[in-house]
């Protein structure tokens, strides 16, 4: 199964996963990012990222979240 990420305000990419297997932290991490700096959105609600992709998804938005003082 492949499913588009899309890094809001960056790149997308196809990523092949194992659908009920693969978790959205990891597809995080295949967009470049640890999942305590971004998070996944599908339908554009967030998603727990150790929450297993289901082969209805298609898409997913990753937000990049705000660091900084």
């Amino acid at each position: 199964m492949h499913v588009t990420v899309e890094v809001v305000g960056g790149e997308t990419h196809e990523v092949a996963i194992e659908a009920d297997e693969t978790t959205y932290a990891e597809l995080i991490d295949e967009a470049g990012f640890h999942p305590e700096e971004a998070t996944a959105l599908v339908d554009g609600r967030p998603v727990p990222e150790d929450r297993p992709v289901t082969p209805d998804v298609e898409r997913v938005r990753v937000l990049r979240l705000v660091h900084g003082g």
